[in-house]
């Protein structure tokens, strides 16, 4: 539908379009958390509720990830970001909702506060406090030599340590999102705890949606997922009017 899309560095980004009514004034735009993909079963099973109540949905491998081109030791909010940037660039003049899971919401908050293209938020377990995290889940690792959480296929990078430390937390940017805004986040997430989304949520002049899923872990498992589907679809529906 929107034919190749390259970041700034020429690197290529991947992505799948679902149709929904092929409407051409509104698309919902997906993008994943760190070691993910578009090809995770939640961000497919959002994307295809988004389709099935008629908003196009293109859901997105930042480069480094999935199918997309780059070096994972590469990817950074930073970089994601500026990712993000070049995927609205290519989908033209449409009314925008982002939607980031946990890396990805940070993208979504980093991106949503400099760029106007973006008309509406959603932040699934959003990362806020990067700093604490990397520390929290990675402070044992020696970049340049270990993996995150194991993972042979992902390296934890310098580059990618670097950028969390520099950003340390987003929750002052709350204050620059000043279009409509749906937070989702889960009681028993261990990977993002939801006190990120309650500290971002605080420094916000907007008043945000806040839905909390009583049970839901990070990646909005068994019952949390068509809970979080129904909720999302349902919000953006009625942003997209």
């Amino acid at each position: 539908m929107f034919g190749e899309i390259r970041n700034q560095q020429g690197e290529k980004i991947d992505y799948s379009v679902h149709a929904g009514e092929s409407r051409s004034d509104f698309i919902a735009i997906i993008g994943h958390g760190v070691t993910g993909n578009k090809d995770r079963p939640f961000v497919i099973a959002l994307a295809e509720g988004l389709a099935a109540e008629g908003i196009p949905t293109l859901r997105m491998s930042f480069t480094g990830n999935g199918g997309s081109e780059g070096m994972f030791q590469d990817c950074t909010i930073s970089k994601e970001t500026e990712d993000l940037g070049s995927v609205i660039d290519a989908v033209g003049d449409r009314k925008i909702c982002y939607i980031g899971h946990s890396m990805g919401g940070a993208v979504g908050v980093k991106r949503t506060s400099s760029d106007s293209r973006i008309d509406a938020l959603v932040s699934l377990a959003g990362m806020v406090h990067t700093q604490e995290f990397a520390q929290r889940e990675f402070g044992e690792e020696t970049p340049d030599e270990g993996c995150m959480w194991e993972e042979e296929s992902c390296p934890l990078s310098s580059t990618y340590m670097n950028d969390m430390a520099s950003l340390n937390s987003l929750a002052d940017l709350g204050a620059r999102i000043n279009v409509p805004w749906l937070l989702v986040h889960g009681t028993e997430d261990d990977v993002v705890p939801i006190v990120d989304s309650k500290d971002i949520i605080a420094k916000t002049t907007n008043a945000p949606e806040f839905f909390e899923i009583a049970g839901a872990d990070h990646v909005f498992s068994d019952d949390a997922l068509p809970a979080m589907v129904a909720k999302v679809v349902e919000w953006v529906k009625a942003q997209a009017g």
